[in-house]
């Protein structure tokens, strides 16, 4: 039951998530890059405030705090260069591609849970993850044009989004792998995941830095004017001083700020309490979720969209596969049969 409410709360913060983000560029849309810098750092600030209250609180322990830095380094590297290959790769692509190309990083997390968890899958569960990905291809792609798009951009920023996803996958697995060898080592029995959130944004935040003049040249922002560009978005992002066409801020920048790390938070408490690829099949049914939200009449949107006409067999197939993947484990124990979860 635990899980399946953790679930829930990703499916509802991650659909409130995209739909929020979409929101949040409508004041911000000629700051998109001030937007993801200020979610990067900024998210330091408040882990380790939420961090430092509850180890005041007696929560976290100085056992936890006391973790060897590695592996949360390679999980701020892994985050940083994802970061960047996405940006690098999203910039180019259209945005109905995207979630259809992201559907590999399911495929990753099987591959990379098999590998390094030594997880073993069962037919249903494979075929569960298949379908899933199947229903949200069907959903993206029904009335998208994204095939003239994956045409007219070739094969190399396919490529690079499809490793960028392979990094989010492998930094995925690798806080599961945090949460478990934590599990056996520490007296607690457990690392409290602002410990993880708190270290991995820190390092993440660290890399972000050295990458910045890369990052900003992706976004078209050169980094002489960086300064500038820094101090007009966070005009804009608070709707002060002389810059126009910022209705809608603060308050649609902050709701997606604080969703964003809501669906971090529930995100990473599904992946200490279950899997890595349990996690990526809640937030992936986020998808046509967002996709109905904007059918509906959201503001500052302007005319809302119309479904897919592929919309209705997508979700279909995707709950199927979610089904399938749940279905208990069955097992014959002489002439009795038993199930399993």
């Amino acid at each position: 039951m635990e899980v399946a409410i953790a679930a829930a709360a990703v499916v509802a913060m991650g659909t409130g998530n995209r739909v929020l983000y979409k929101l949040a560029l409508v004041p911000l849309r000629e700051y998109p890059f001030f937007l993801a810098q200020f979610a990067t750092f900024g998210y330091v600030v408040v882990y380790f405030s939420i961090l430092y209250l509850r180890y005041q609180a007696g929560i976290v322990t100085d056992e936890m705090l006391s973790l060897p830095q590695k592996p949360f380094l390679v999980v701020g590297l892994l985050e940083a260069f994802a970061a960047a290959a996405g940006m690098a790769a999203g910039a180019v692509l259209s945005g109905a591609s995207i979630p259809i190309l992201s559907q590999t990083y399911l495929v990753w997390q099987l591959l990379l849970s098999a590998i390094f968890l030594k997880r073993r899958y069962r037919i249903n569960e494979i075929a569960g993850c298949f379908l899933v990905t199947v229903g949200v291809i069907i959903t993206v792609a029904s009335g998208s044009g994204t095939s003239a798009s994956f045409k007219s951009t070739g094969i190399l920023w396919p490529l690079l989004m499809i490793i960028s996803f392979f990094l989010q996958a492998a930094d995925t697995v690798l806080k599961e792998i945090i949460f478990l060898d934590a599990s056996k080592k520490l007296k607690c029995g457990s690392v409290d995941l602002f410990v993880v959130n708190s270290y991995g944004s820190a390092y993440q935040a660290l890399f972000m830095c050295l990458l910045l003049p890369f990052l900003s040249k992706l976004w078209g922002v050169p980094f002489r004017v960086l300064p500038t560009y820094i101090k007009d978005g966070a005009a804009c992002f608070l709707n002060m001083g002389s810059i126009s066409g910022c209705e809608g801020a603060p308050l649609l920048p902050l709701l997606f700020v604080l969703v964003n790390m809501g669906f971090n938070i529930s995100l990473l408490h599904l992946l200490k309490i279950s899997s890595a690829v349990i996690s990526s099949l809640a937030s992936t049914f986020s998808v046509p979720l967002s996709i109905y939200a904007f059918t509906l009449p959201l503001p500052y949107i302007g005319v809302a969209s119309s479904l897919p006409p592929g919309f209705v067999a997508g979700a279909a197939v995707l709950t199927a596969g979610l089904l399938l993947y749940s279905l208990p484990q069955a097992r014959h124990f002489g002439n009795t049969f038993s199930q399993q979860k």
